[in-house]
């Protein structure tokens, strides 16, 4: 009879749980610690696909960055933190030819981007203020290159989350010269006390250019954070160059994780 008991209890106990855990809602807010640095790894792979003429020059990029930011001010509908790009390494393949940047091992760093080069250098540990509202929103946005906070930042919903709920919000993504806006949908997929897990999807709002953008995150709970995410996107676009028009696909994955330290 022991035997039979033993798991039907356990079967009880854990149904039990699981009815909670899928009835228990949450609210999200930014509360970043204030004495805790968070480093951003993100990794990136990109192929760019662009016709010329009759003829199609494929281009291959992978892109590793590391940046970290701090909390320098906190109250109840404010935090500013500051950030700051503190690695970059990059591959490229274009037409047969390998071109290497990394700002950790410059002597391996391909002399025919030198200038380029020195581009990124200048980025590299500047320092930059950030503001933000309590639900995420960016009060003075900053044009920072390689800038992976936004992907770690989101703006976040006034409403209690249940498994299930969804939001949206509007994102604005720079590819190439261009600038467009990205209609973002997030569906909460699972709630836990350490991650809050979503699903998302993004629909890019442009005349000149189309894509979407779909991926999934973790979020922290208590601080409002996107520990991880993992993302890919599909872009089509037409550039003007040298009086010809180009058109462009450019297709990818990005992985992103973040440390408290």
């Amino acid at each position: 009879m022991k035997k039979v008991i033993v798991p039907i209890v356990l079967m009880i106990v854990a149904l039990t749980t699981l009815s909670f855990t899928a009835g228990k809602g949450v609210t999200l807010r930014l509360k970043p610690n204030k004495d805790k640095t968070y480093v951003i790894e993100a990794k990136s792979n990109q192929t760019t696909m662009m016709k010329i003429q009759s003829q199609t020059m494929r281009m291959t990029q992978a892109l590793d960055t590391r940046q970290s930011f701090i909390t320098k001010e906190i109250s109840d509908n404010k935090v500013v933190v500051e950030t700051k790009l503190e690695a970059v390494k990059m591959n490229m393949s274009q037409m047969g030819m390998n071109l290497t940047y990394d700002s950790e091992n410059p002597q391996n760093n391909s002399p025919m981007i030198a200038n380029e080069a020195k581009e990124i250098d200048k980025l590299i540990n500047q320092p930059t203020l950030i503001s933000y509202d309590e639900l995420g929103h960016n009060e003075n946005p900053a044009d920072l290159d390689m800038n992976q906070l936004s992907s770690v930042i989101i703006e976040l919903p006034e409403e209690e989350l249940n498994v299930g709920s969804t939001w949206t919000c509007i994102k604005t993504q720079e590819v190439s010269d261009f600038s467009f806006n990205v209609n973002m949908t997030y569906t909460v997929t699972g709630i836990s006390k350490k991650n809050v897990e979503v699903s998302f999807n993004g629909t890019v709002d442009s005349q000149e250019i189309t894509g979407s953008y779909e991926g999934t995150a973790s979020i922290s709970p208590a601080t409002g954070i996107v520990m991880s995410a993992s993302l890919k996107n599909n872009i089509s676009l037409t550039i003007s160059e040298q009086g010809m028009t180009l058109p462009t696909t450019i297709t990818g994955t990005t992985s992103i994780t973040v440390v408290e330290k």
